[in-house]
């Protein structure tokens, strides 16, 4: 039977950063454009409030599992989620300077060299039950919040990192689901987003999983990727100023029109792929109208939602006119007592983490019937280029 054809590339797809170009496959998630988000075939809205456990084993072997492989799993998780020591000695002597997200790249590197082992499935679950410590230590110290409690994996995933931050004002009663729910709609997002393309990328050239996951987390780092939470959540401050609390749908309407008509931007809509609301954006702002509607950054969030997308609709060169997951979570998170946004970037990356260790194992170990990938080599062509030579002074 002859292969199918998947694309054909021309000269118009060149300096377009991919886009929509078949690379290989991707075993954990897939992305409908109107469906949105699916975790091995199961659309994310039924996994939304299950435990993290049982969606990490969901991604992590493809299947439902029975009740008793998924405690053994969590036993496993439990046994390998504390960090030596001599680690965390290491990552306090980390310097306080500079992005919280290089801090948390370093604090890899540092696991690696301290405790990686060299083989990708190892690396790949040690990794996992790890990083909710890596990434509390890293907030903790870069915030200078004080010292980390000890680890307790065997109170739950994100109930050990929720007690492992050292908050100054401690969160709402609602933190412990808001984190819970942030985290499993973060596990992944298919093949081909930046941090989880570079993290697979490194790994192709045989780095280890901790030195592929340090570079993935500083793809992460971009305000085009993992900070647009923090730029969203700004957004939405900046709005609330403007208007008030106040607001009416009328007066958010005008600041969107007068927004665009200067050239500015209107952070939290659109989406590569997506051409409906994003699926994780739904569950949020649905959890937002039930525990946090009197809100004041909730309330224009949700005006945002209703404005912002009837405006851009009326565009028809849009092609996907509405909220995606960054618009709220930001404001979510703030309304949970987590108004931190410098660290959102680290949230997501203990999110994603979880789905880009898991894709490096299929493509290291699995794909091409255990071959794996071959290192990413793609094809440049050349163009001449010509530029005046610099004034002299």
């Amino acid at each position: 039977m002859a292969k199918e054809t998947l694309f054909t590339v021309t000269e118009e797809h060149l300096e377009t950063g991919l886009r929509g170009i078949p690379v290989g496959y991707c075993v954990t998630s897939s992305i409908d454009p109107y469906k949105g988000l699916s975790y091995v075939g199961h659309p994310i809205a039924t996994l939304a409030t299950r435990d993290p456990i049982e969606v990490i084993y969901l991604l992590y072997t493809g299947r439902e599992g029975t009740t008793e492989e998924k405690a053994r799993f969590q036993e496993e998780l439990v046994k390998r989620g504390r960090c030596s020591e001599e680690t965390l000695e290491s990552i306090a002597r980390l310097p306080r300077k500079g992005q919280a997200m290089d801090m948390l790249a370093a604090a890899l590197l540092v696991v690696g060299m301290c405790e990686g082992k060299g083989d990708y499935r190892e690396d790949c679950l040690d990794l996992i039950a790890k990083m909710p410590q890596i990434v509390a230590t890293v907030i903790n110290h870069h915030a200078g919040w004080g010292k980390t409690s000890v680890s307790k994996p065997e109170l739950g995933y994100i109930e050990n990192f929720v007690q492992m931050l050292a908050l100054p004002g401690g969160g709402s009663s609602d933190l412990l689901e808001i984190m819970r729910l942030f985290n499993i709609l973060h596990y992944d997002h298919a093949g081909g987003n930046l941090s989880v393309f570079v993290g697979k990328a490194v790994a192709s050239g045989l780095e280890q999983m901790y030195g592929a996951m340090a570079a993935a987390m500083t793809a992460l780092a971009g305000p085009r990727h993992g900070r647009a939470t923090q730029d969203c959540l700004e957004f939405v401050q900046e709005v609330l100023r403007e208007v008030g609390p106040s607001a009416t749908a009328q007066a958010v309407n005008r600041l969107v029109r007068k927004r665009l008509e200067e050239g500015k931007l209107l952070f939290g809509f659109g989406h590569a792929v997506l051409r409906a609301e994003d699926s994780r954006a739904t569950i949020l702002y649905d959890y937002c109208k039930e525990h946090f509607a009197d809100n004041p950054l909730v309330s224009i969030a949700l005006l945002l939602r209703s404005e912002g997308s009837q405006i851009l609709q009326e565009n028809p060169k849009i092609t996907n006119p509405h909220p995606n997951v960054d618009a709220i979570s930001g404001t979510l998170l703030s309304a949970a007592g987590f108004p931190y946004p410098d660290y959102f970037p680290l949230l997501f990356g203990l999110s994603r983490s979880v789905g880009i260790a898991i894709q490096i194992v299929y493509e290291r170990l699995e794909a091409r019937s255990g071959k794996g990938t071959p290192i990413v080599r793609p094809r440049y062509v050349y163009k001449p280029r010509i530029i005046p030579h610099p004034t002299r002074k």
